[in-house]
This record gives structure tokens, C-alpha cells and sequence, in this order.
């Protein structure tokens, strides 16, 4: 694709492993990039031909609506440790409906973590409900409750968006196999594993050509 056929896409939290691959898949295929990080100086890899790293917050919506001005799609894959989980993801998603609202934006894919998801054989069980679950797991995938509620809840017709949910094996040093499955609202069967880059191969694909849509979607080889 040439780059100036491409789309404009803005991807915050592109200095962690599947923002830094969501970056790699887009500029591969010719579209323009505005890489947010907190820090540009901390990341100056990510710099190449069509990409621009800038400095963003993502929880203001101020600042997600002056970056992503002109942006044809925007994806979020910031993540934060040192700060509640519900209180993160809650302050991200109000700051990107507002900010990419006004801004004009009309895509967003946000990623969200497979244990909010029923299991394939059981829709209406999900893994985070079990008793013996981890309870520092099961307060990091309650933000992502939060976040798709919010979604759900407060993007209006004009903000279009989808999570987009890998399996809990989701491995930056594994090799691309160019290809994936998906699955609506639930988790998949089979080996519950992905590489960065066939996410990001599923995410690119979404943006260039939309076909799930305000729904939780489950992305495997």
C-alpha cells in the first residue's frame, strides 16, 4: 500500500509489546502513525519512515483529542501497574470517548484480557468468577469489565469500536504464523495462544476492513 493511500492511525501505549507491534504491522502495510508514549526520549526505536512518536495522556481527554485530530482509527494497548486497574481503565476509556469523539475519530480497538470471557463450552461462565482464581488476576481483568461497560455504555454512533480479547498465552517472541481465528463474545478452543504480531495482524485487519463491531472478540491461532 502507499503510504499516502493509507490511513491515519494513532496507537497509544505504542511503547509496550503489542502497541510496539500494532506500530511494526501498520507501518508494514503503508499507513501513517502517531506512536503516544509518556516518555518519546525512553523509545526512540520506535522512529522509521512514517511514524511519529509523540508525547500523550491517555487518561485526559484533552490530550487524546489534539493528538488524534485527522486520525482515521485509533487503537489502545496502554496498560499500568503501579495504578488500580478499575480506576485506570475506567479514566482511559471516558478520556478516549471524549477525546476521539471530538476529535473526529470514528474507530477504536482496545484489547481486553480473555478471562472476562464466558468459555467456549460454557458462554455464561466466565474464568475470572472462579473461586480458586488469583485475586491480584481477577482485580487487573475487573478494569477491563470496566472498560467494555464504559464502552458500551457512552460511546455514542459516531465513535465505532471493538475489543479485541487474545488468549492468556500471548507471546512476543513467538514467530507469525499470518493468521488467526476469532470468536464473538466467547473464548476459542484449540491451544489459547498468539503471537504479538498475529495480533496485530488481526487489529491492522480491522481497521482496514471492519467486521465486528462493539463486541468483545476473541483472537487465537
Amino acid at each position: 500500500m502507499d503510504i499516502d493511500s493509507g490511513k491515519r492511525i494513532i496507537v497509544f501505549g505504542a511503547g509496550g509489546r503489542v502497541g510496539r507491534a500494532a506500530v511494526a504491522e501498520a507501518s508494514a502495510r503503508g499507513h501513517r502513525v502517531t506512536a503516544v508514549v509518556r516518555d518519546p526520549a525512553r523509545h526512540p526505536d520506535l522512529e522509521r519512515p512514517g511514524v511519529a512518536v509523540v508525547r500523550g495522556d491517555v487518561t485526559d481527554p484533552g490530550s487524546v483529542a489534539a493528538l488524534a485530530a485527522g486520525h482515521d482509527a485509533a487503537v489502545h494497548a496502554s496498560v499500568r501497574l503501579d495504578v488500580p486497574s478499575e480506576e485506570y481503565f475506567g479514566a482511559t476509556t471516558k478520556a478516549l470517548v471524549a477525546g476521539l469523539t471530538a476529535a473526529g475519530v470514528g474507530r477504536l480497538l482496545t484489547l481486553g484480557i480473555a478471562v472476562t470471557l464466558g468459555l467456549a463450552d460454557a458462554p455464561d461462565v466466565r474464568p475470572m468468577d472462579a473461586p480458586d482464581f488469583p485475586a491480584e488476576w481477577r482485580a487487573f481483568a475487573q478494569g477491563h469489565v470496566v472498560e467494555f461497560d464504559l464502552l458500551t455504555a457512552r460511546a455514542g454512533p459516531e465513535l465505532d469500536w471493538l475489543m479485541v480479547v487474545p488468549p492468556m498465552d500471548l507471546d512476543a517472541e513467538a514467530e507469525r504464523i499470518g493468521g488467526y481465528r476469532t470468536a464473538v463474545g466467547t473464548a476459542l478452543d484449540g491451544p489459547g495462544r498468539i503471537a504479538h504480531a498475529d495480533l496485530a495482524l488481526a487489529l491492522l485487519d480491522e481497521i482496514e476492513t471492519p467486521r465486528h463491531s462493539r463486541v468483545q472478540l476473541a483472537v487465537s491461532v
